[in-house]
């Protein structure tokens, strides 16, 4: 019954509460996210044992920001690991530096353009240029692309602009700051539902809190891949 349009975001502190979270939804989910929140509460084994033990696919949220050097490093271990999307910083030198470390293996690197949590206020206050965060997101998702990466991370809002751009053609659209209809929104500011973000041209949508923090996670998950729209 599981849909792997679905990611859901294993948000919790370590790997015995990831575990658990992964048996109570069951088949209900077959791709998971863990990022930077379990890095040190196991993450990588987590990852590894979704993946290699329960056979689930895994994104690992990394974000990873360095010199090139040290990116390429990074990712060509973490590719050793087989698992199927990494997250990097949208600049081209980390994102060519990124599909470089990959190499010929199976990971795909998806490329983070403007955090869905963010809006023009903190842009502002970060000395982003000044601008429409619609089009700073499009722009950095295209210059990304062309950098060499797998697909890109993006608010729903802003999905259907990346997915008509050229470069976007064959390339993965990942949407967080995905709520089902009367979720709270909790810090996600730019957000939509799941039948509007995959619509809209998302290949995968991520959710975490509306599920792992249910009663019942596992009925929660299948709640939102039923407001999926038919593959096309």
């Amino acid at each position: 019954m599981s849909d792997d349009r679905l990611i859901v975001a294993l948000d919790v502190p370590n790997v015995v509460q990831g575990l658990d979270l992964a048996n109570r939804i069951g088949d209900a989910a077959s791709f998971y996210k863990i990022g930077l929140g379990m890095l040190t509460g196991g993450g990588f084994a987590l990852a590894n044992e979704l993946k290699h033990e329960q056979g689930k696919r895994v994104f690992l949220d990394m974000k990873l920001f360095d010199i090139g050097a040290t990116i390429e490093a990074a990712v060509r271990g973490i590719a050793q690991h087989g698992l199927d999307f990494l997250t990097v910083h949208g600049d081209p030198q980390v994102v060519r530096a990124a599909a470089e470390g990959k190499g010929g293996t199976d990971l795909k690197i998806l490329a983070v353009t403007v955090l869905t949590s963010l809006d023009r206020a903190d842009l502002d206050a970060n000395l982003i240029i000044p601008g429409d965060i619609h089009e700073i997101t499009l722009e950095r998702a295209a210059r990304a692309l062309e950098a060499g990466a797998d697909g890109v991370i993006a608010s729903p809002q802003e999905a259907a602009m990346i997915r008509a751009l050229p470069q976007a053609k064959g390339k993965l659209i990942v949407t967080p700051g995905v709520r089902p209809a009367g979720a709270a929104l909790g810090d996600q500011k730019r957000v939509a539902t799941p039948a509007q973000a995959i619509g809209d041209g998302a290949n995968h949508i991520v959710v975490g809190r509306p599920i792992w923090k249910a009663d019942d996670p596992r009925a929660a998950a299948a709640a939102v891949v039923a407001e999926l729209p038919p593959r096309g």
